[in-house]
């Protein structure tokens, strides 16, 4: 069974727009500092993923979906506590986009993770039944 399509597509999409919205934030909207662009640099780890994430790597979408987890972390710390309201608005558009591609990709993933459990159950059904004869 195939995932739906449009799971993969919100992956990809709100991986780029996360990307393009950090970077953003932190060169043009908010910087913490005037010409300060060294938090901008916190986008490379998402660029890692992205290419298979495109690629529909199944491996890369598991651990991408618990890496991205830090961006949420640091969207809620943020929103908390940053003092200039347009950096609360910021951080909160990035808790959403987190959100986003957390959920497109572990709903692209479940039918793989469903498919998965039954190839082990099988496994082991066949594994104990060869003892069982023996």
């Amino acid at each position: 069974m195939q995932p739906p399509k449009y799971f993969h597509i919100g992956a990809i999409a709100s991986l780029v727009v996360l990307i393009l919205w950090l970077l953003a934030w932190e060169i043009v909207v908010a910087p913490l500092r005037p010409g300060s662009w060294i938090l901008s640099l916190k986008v490379l780890p998402l660029l890692i993923p992205l290419g298979g994430v495109i690629k529909r790597d199944i491996y890369t979408l598991q651990w991408s979906s618990m890496v991205i987890l830090l961006y949420f972390t640091e969207g809620v710390v943020r929103a908390w506590s940053d003092k200039l309201e347009v950096s609360r608005m910021m951080a909160m558009g990035e808790i959403v986009l987190v959100f986003i591609y957390f959920a497109c990709a572990l709903l692209y993933l479940r039918p793989y993770k469903k498919a998965a459990k039954k190839m082990a159950k099988e496994l082991l059904e066949k594994v104990n039944s060869t003892k069982s004869t023996k």
